[in-house]
């Protein structure tokens, strides 16, 4: 530092001009104001009576000071609220408790349920008159003020005051200012003059901090010696206690050292005011620092990643309408059914475990993603080390050489990289009630929420909405397109080439067929025809209203990244026949004594698309579950009732998905990793009817089994017919009781789900198999390869062999029958590559006699 002197001159110098400042200032203000006048000359001749007044002042204005600081500590009600504080319970529709939300990781425990030990020493070490003052302990006040002004600075605080700050950090702060001194006295006398000794302990020990997120004398306790405060023995209780005068500096897992003389000091000051004898302290003191330690989560409860988003929604809504969610005890009532949530939980984590055998053996995992070498160095050169290895000049080789050496991080980047992840959401597409959320396989290990937070490709999972689209402009099933060769020009010159696994058939394809069998030729052509803006503007309004959606033609294939929370909404349009309600998480908030804080009623639903078109849409996505690429819900987990639905899977297999829709429920389920360019390495397994099918088919079958879900409902599908086509169906109906077909002439309909059908004789014949990669320019397009069943021959019926029982449909004619699955058809039964009608630039429909192919 630089010193520097003044000169006895210069000191005169400045005196002389500050007196003739005072004087010119005197004189100036002699005419305006004589009070100041007499007021600044008074400053310059003091006498004893004013220097008496001035000094008696003092206290004056201190008193003023803290009556002014007064209403700016925490009022009455707000001490009374913290000493009750009641976290926001929430729960499901069943009645079940799922989480609270606490401000910290805390549990509160009573007094006598406090060993003690703990008691004793905190205090004899923090403040051992605790219960001869009422707050404030002056004595020790002064001698700390004395200690800091000569230099040694000591604490004065007393426990009351320490909990007043650690209740308001807010309000009091925590800078070492007079002000924050009187604030903190203030709050100390409330809350002496509220509650009594044992309470102001008791609330002390439950909030205090112990590092670690660890609130409270019971957490530290589990967090340091894995074990109760109750149980604590006076070592323990001095470590932790001690551990009060510095949280960092004495902690006894970073710095053993310190918190053991920490400790020592703890239980002379026992000894010292009585709480201890001599002889036991000197033989504790001898005794090593033995720490139990791991650290303290709170409990995620049955729906994690629900309660995660719920905690940024009830925030929001507390801050709107002036409620604490830590202290004012509400009661939120959520959507979530418990047992569903349960059900979907373990579909999730069943699946979720077989798969990651699979991955495990594909990329050699255990022995450090041995058969995926060269992706493993792309992950290892995004890592931190790498980036550090080449800052301190390596070349990318010996960097390299350096990272790959690191057993412990080659494990770790290829263990996280190659971890399977899924989600599912199921929901009430008549309210929006969301019903199960699981955001991903394990919420300890992988908090990211997949359901809301993670967008990927849906691949064929989107293309409900082409179809959509189409029917609402007329298109009916049974319009046909060729199975050709397509090729769509893009801007800046580039061609589009959707391609399917296998060559095109130059068949006549309907679009029934075309989505059971998720065709991507067939829905490449249909979204030329409808157009991608349509396509993108429906889509948004059925559901998916959150993530962009590029209106490209690849978009049909399910190009843009979507959330599956989104989709699942959507596809809830599509079952409640065309009519959108926004999901929702919660159906009502209670005080803390049942009185209703707010009601949260189902909003009406928003009709986004045509109900007629929705009815056609419904039934052709029944073929997808009943014969097409999801047709294994039914065979192999038995699902029952009305029940449709699309499978889902992206380029390379890095995305399955598959969502299924019932008049009661809507439930979607998605696998991959984390890292798309990682997949299962499996042409079968890699399919969203291999991978996430397993996850909605075993939720439903449980949920079916437990009546959760009622299997006998439907589809309204079915139009009511009008007046004059109810009275032309019973002259018909009169007409062919009269002229009744002769036996060589009458067929039998061919039986589909809640329908039957009566098969022309010409009719398109799927092609035998389904999607494989886009091979163009824009990005992974929806992929399924599989091996389909082929179509069994289709019987021409004459319109009178119909049953009376059944209507007519978009002209198609159903029945209200029970679904009924036909016998698997041979490969004799396939028709002949010309049957069935021609394509058209427009909606094309064939011939009356080939309307497209039937269920079997």
């Amino acid at each position: 530092m630089v010193g520097f002197s003044l000169s006895q001159q210069t000191v005169a110098s400045v005196k002389r001009l500050i007196t003739s400042f005072l004087q010119t200032l005197e004189k100036g203000l002699t005419r305006a104001n004589q009070p100041i006048v007499r007021g600044f000359w008074h400053l310059r001749h003091p006498t004893l009576r004013g220097a008496a007044w001035a000094c008696a002042g003092i206290p004056v204005l201190l008193v003023l000071y803290v009556l002014i600081q007064i209403p700016l500590t925490p009022s009455i009600g707000d001490i009374r609220k913290a000493k009750i504080e009641q976290p926001a319970q929430i729960l499901s529709a069943d009645g079940k408790l799922l989480t609270e939300f606490k401000p910290s990781n805390r549990e509160w425990v009573k007094l006598k349920d406090i060993s003690p030990n703990v008691v004793n020493a905190l205090i004899a070490t923090e403040d051992h008159r605790f219960y001869q003052h009422f707050g404030l302990d002056w004595r020790r006040t002064a001698s700390a003020a004395l200690h800091t002004f000569s230099g040694d600075r000591q604490g004065g605080s007393t426990i009351t005051q320490q909990l007043a700050r650690n209740l308001y950090p807010d309000e009091i702060g925590r800078a070492p200012t007079l002000t924050r001194k009187i604030k903190e006295a203030i709050t100390a006398f409330k809350i002496e003059a509220l509650y009594t000794k044992d309470e102001i302990l008791e609330t002390y020990l439950n909030t205090v901090p112990f590092l670690y997120n660890a609130y409270g004398i019971e957490m530290a306790a589990r967090t340091y010696f894995d074990k109760s405060a109750g149980d604590l023995n006076v070592l323990e209780s001095a470590t932790l206690i001690g551990m009060l005068k510095g949280n960092s500096y004495y902690n006894p897992v970073l710095n053993p050292e310190r918190a053991l003389q920490r400790r020592n000091t703890v239980l002379a000051q026992m000894v010292k005011y009585g709480k201890l004898t001599p002889a036991a302290s000197a033989t504790l003191a001898r005794r090593p620092l033995r720490i139990d330690f791991e650290r303290q989560t709170e409990p995620p409860g049955p729906a994690p990643h629900f309660a995660q988003q719920l905690r940024k929604w009830l925030a929001a809504w507390a801050d709107r309408n002036d409620y604490n969610m830590y202290s004012d005890g509400l009661v939120v009532r959520t959507t979530i059914d418990s047992r569903l949530q349960t059900m979907a939980t373990q579909a999730v984590t069943l699946q979720g475990n077989q798969l990651q055998g699979l991955a495990n053996s594909a990329w050699g995992t255990r022995a450090g993603c041995a058969n995926g070498r060269d992706l493993l160095q792309t992950f290892l050169r995004e890592t931190p080390d790498y980036r550090a290895a080449k800052d301190a000049g390596l070349t990318d080789d010996d960097a390299m050489k350096r990272v790959s050496a690191d057993r412990d991080l080659v494990k770790s980047v290829c263990e996280s990289k190659t971890r399977v992840q899924a989600d599912f959401l199921a929901m009430d597409p008549r309210n929006g009630q969301i019903k199960a959320w699981v955001g991903s396989r394990d919420f300890s290990q992988d908090p990211f929420d997949h359901v809301q937070q993670a967008r990927r490709q849906p691949g064929s999972t989107f293309k409900p909405f082409v179809y959509a689209a189409a029917f609402e402009d007329g298109a009916k099933p049974s319009d046909t397109f060729i199975d050709k060769p397509v090729e769509i020009p893009l801007a800046g010159g580039e061609v589009w080439r959707p391609s399917d696994e296998d060559e095109p058939s130059e068949r006549a394809i309907s679009l029934r067929d075309g989505l059971a069998y998720s065709r991507n030729r067939i829905t490449a052509q249909l979204m030329e025809t409808v157009g991608p803006n349509k396509v993108a503007r429906l889509a948004r309004a059925m559901g998916v209203r959150d993530s962009e959606l590029d209106p490209v033609p690849s978009l049909a294939l399910g190009t843009s990244p979507v959330t599956l929370k989104e989709m699942v909404s959507a596809y809830g349009t599509i079952a409640n026949l065309g009519g959108y309600v926004e999901p929702v998480m919660v159906t009502r908030i209670e005080d803390r004594n049942g009185e209703v804080l707010a009601d949260f009623e189902p909003a009406s639903p928003k009709q986004e698309l045509p109900a007629a078109a929705a009815r056609t849409l419904v039934d052709v996505m029944r073929d997808v579950v009943s014969r097409g690429t999801g047709s294994s819900i039914r065979s192999r987990f038995g699902v029952r009732g009305d029940v449709a639905g699309k499978t889902g899977t992206t380029q390379g297999n890095a995305d399955g998905w598959f969502i299924l829709i019932q008049p009661q429920l809507v439930a979607g389920a998605w696998v991959g990793f984390n890292d798309s360019r990682v997949t299962l390495r499996s042409d079968y397994w890699g399919q969203g009817a291999h991978s996430a099918l397993p996850i909605v088919g075993d939720f439903f079958q449980r949920a079916q089994r437990s009546k959760l879900v009622d299997s006998r409902v439907k589809f309204a599908t079915d139009e009511e017919p009008g007046w004059f086509a109810e009275r032309s169906g019973r002259l018909r109906e009169w007409f062919q009781h009269l002229f009744a077909a002769s036996p060589a002439k009458t067929e039998a309909p061919v039986v589909t789900r809640n329908s039957t059908r009566h098969a022309p004789a010409v009719a398109t014949a799927p092609a035998s198999a389904a999607s494989a990669a886009a091979a163009s320019s824009a990005t992974a397009a929806d992929v399924e390869p599989r091996a389909l069943p082929p179509q069994p021959p289709l019987l021409q019926a004459p319109a009178s062999a119909v049953a009376p029982a059944n209507r007519a449909v978009d002209g198609e004619v159903h029945g209200n029958g029970e679904p009924a699955l036909a016998p698997t058809p041979t490969p004799d039964d396939v028709l002949s590559p010309d049957a069935g009608g021609g394509a058209a630039s427009s909606f094309p429909s064939g011939p009356a006699s080939a309307p497209g192919s039937a269920s079997p």
